[in-house]
């Protein structure tokens, strides 16, 4: 029997039924082991530098006296002042960004209307424009040389230099988180389990309740860590609308600035380290999170 050679494309491939050679695994990366280590060494000394040192330096600069000046510069009426109002502000703002994120978040991921695309826009509008620029918005909105300024004070409203106007700037640059935590994770999910739940005699708040809250509590609830992280720590637009006033205005990060323009180091490092607490706290309630909830997390995102 005559053997057809074989030729062009087909040349070199194993005959129908037979075991070709079996070739070997080809590896991801082909760096050497001494690449591998610089790179992670470079890491490494970045994170130390830029990330573990400037958080060690405030906790070394705030129990350089001691941890009786420590507590005492906690303890004075204007820290006390600045404590109490940034919890007021983020028990404001933290619920009513949970509410439009949620609200926002169905819309987008669950519906299709006209004007979507630009919702989503406004939504990034806060990551886009400065802070600083946000604060200076509701002066121009609500100043005395405003249209509004006017009748706001003539019935005795204050919005600036107020608590009002801190919950109104802290809202505005913190109110993406929630949202953008959620609009992605709904649009992978789509809308099977909510029409099921209808078509099964549910109403639109038991199929919220039910079926849509429980698919995002996860993604709900890092939202909510970091836009309590943010609010807490809000700067630029707070340091606008606020004025400045010492023991009434004042949040934790404004309160900082004082004591260091003051030269009361102890007193400002003190007052950071519980910012800086915070921020730990959110990390290691995240991982926690990630840890303990993983593999249900995963299932969520992947159904």
């Amino acid at each position: 029997m005559a053997v057809e050679a074989l030729s062009g494309p087909l040349r070199g491939r194993p005959r129908a039924g037979t075991v070709g050679p079996v070739s070997r695994p080809v590896r991801a990366t082909t760096e050497t082991t001494a690449t591998k280590a610089v790179l992670i060494g470079v890491a490494l000394i970045f994170m130390a530098l830029f990330l573990i040192l400037p958080l060690v330096s405030v906790f070394v600069e705030a129990f350089r006296k001691g941890g009786g000046a420590f507590f005492e510069a906690l303890a004075e009426p204007d820290t006390l002042s600045a404590i109490r109002l940034t919890l007021t502000v983020a028990a404001i703002a933290v619920p009513c960004n949970l509410v439009f994120g949620i609200a926002a978040a169905w819309a987008i991921a669950k519906f299709e209307f006209k004007g979507k695309a630009f919702l989503t826009t406004l939504i990034d509008l806060p990551f886009s424009v400065s802070p600083v620029i946000s604060g200076l918005v509701y002066v121009l909105l609500f100043g005395a040389g405003s249209v509004l300024g006017p009748w706001l004070k003539s019935h005795g409203i204050e919005i600036l230099f107020a608590v009002p106007g801190i919950v109104l700037a802290t809202i505005f640059v913190t109110f993406p988180f929630v949202a953008r935590e959620l609009i992605p994770l709904m649009q992978e999910q789509g809308t099977g389990d909510e029409e099921a739940a209808i078509s099964l005699g549910a109403s639109g708040w038991q199929t919220f309740w039910y079926v849509t809250l429980p698919n995002i509590k996860w993604g709900l609830l890092y939202g909510v860590l970091l836009c309590n992280a943010r609010a807490m720590g809000e700067f630029g637009a707070v340091s606008v609308v606020s004025g400045h006033i010492r023991g009434l205005t004042n949040t934790m990060p404004l309160h900082v600035e004082i004591l260091y323009n003051e030269y009361n180091f102890v007193g400002a490092f003190a007052v950071s380290t519980l910012l800086a607490a915070l921020a730990l706290v959110t990390l290691v309630l995240k991982s926690i999170l990630e840890y303990r909830y993983g593999d249900e997390i995963a299932a969520t995102a992947k159904h």
